[in-house]
């Protein structure tokens, strides 16, 4: 079987899907916060299962509610696949009472508003698949627990409410792999946060020895080699390198010069002065954000505040510059922002 598994874009979503990467050998993963955002995630989930035809497929969704008419939707397009020849079990797994109406309606659609998410999906594959051996329960079970005690707000269970509030944290400051970009990375980078969490959960304090040991804990992730360096530097490397992975999808041109186009990166003043001294074919940098905030960069060889200017009236340095596009039109599509901004750039 093949899971295509959405989840939320915070601690109790995150954790469902690594209790599903704990049992799938193969997957393919999804986040989506609500709104825009839940629409695409599924439009691109349907495309995606397109090429799995002759293979048994769950789809599960965790932690979103999806409004009745995204359910009736989601109904109707997953039984046109079926009567096509596709073999898709659907599953909702939520506690988030604005999705009764669904629930009530569709049978693929689980709602129990007295656990979080994450205990919900634990639960539904220990009782449904007979998942995990003893070993992995001994670490899973307590991580699920404090992860329900701090969604759902059970402050009386002192220790796991406390070790929660932390894991919360954890999962929500993680920003130091960017999570449009780099979905997968990002997610496998939270993963391993809350899998080295566990090491803590036992102990005495542990919650306390969790929140000291968190930044080492990153730095170690992100380190390319044996050298330390500061988490930003660190962080400014494991980007350069992944975004040097992808360049070439990534990259725009202006006129004769070649540059870097981001989306959603946020603060690229480290990473992006870092990427063009690393690959000095690039001669400018954008990032834009969900907005239509863009901030641009270079290193001598292109003047980005005159770009900026004749792009979207911005402004500022020879070599750092920003602007905002006010025919923007939100998206969580990279495809569709290379599109907008390299037709800008070609009209230039």
């Amino acid at each position: 079987m093949t899971l295509f598994h959405i989840s939320h874009t915070d601690l109790d979503g995150y954790c469902c899907q690594l209790i599903t990467k704990e049992y799938f050998k193969k997957g393919f993963f999804y986040n989506a916060n609500y709104g825009l955002e839940v629409k695409l995630t599924i439009k691109k989930v349907l495309e995606d299962i397109l090429e799995h035809k002759d293979e048994e497929i769950l789809l599960l969704i965790s932690d979103l509610n999806l409004t009745n008419q995204e359910s009736k939707d989601l109904n109707k397009d997953i039984n046109k696949l079926i009567e096509e020849g596709f073999k898709i079990k659907l599953q909702l797994l939520d506690h988030h009472a604005s999705g009764q109406k669904s629930a009530d309606t569709y049978d693929w659609y689980f709602l129990d508003l007295t656990r979080c998410a994450t205990k919900i999906v634990y639960d539904y594959f220990v009782e449904n698949y007979n998942a995990f051996d003893e070993d992995t329960k001994k670490w899973l079970s307590p991580l699920v627990d404090a992860v329900n005690a701090i969604d759902i707000w059970l402050d009386h269970e002192t220790k796991n409410f406390e070790f929660g509030k932390v894991l919360l944290m954890m999962v929500s400051k993680a920003r130091e792999i960017n999570n449009t970009l780099f979905a997968n990375e990002n997610r496998d980078y939270r993963i391993h946060l809350l899998k080295e969490s566990t090491r803590f959960l036992d102990e005495i304090d542990g919650n306390i020895k969790l929140d000291n040991e968190l930044h080492s804990i990153k730095k170690e992730y992100l380190k390319l080699d044996e050298k330390n360096n500061t988490l930003d530097n660190l962080s400014a490397s494991f980007l350069v390198k992944t975004l040097d992975e992808i360049k070439d999808t990534l990259t725009v041109t202006y006129k004769e010069h070649k540059g870097l186009l981001t989306f959603t990166l946020g603060s690229i003043s480290i990473p992006a002065n870092a990427f063009l001294k690393a690959n000095p074919d690039y001669d400018f940098f954008i990032d834009v954000g969900r907005k239509g905030n863009a901030s641009f960069r270079a290193d001598g060889k292109v003047d980005v505040a005159l770009m900026a200017a004749k792009l979207a009236k911005g402004g500022g340095h020879v070599n750092a510059s920003g602007a905002k596009f006010d025919d923007f039109k939100e998206t969580i599509i990279y495809d569709d922002v290379k599109k907008y901004v390299q037709k800008k750039l070609d009209a230039l």
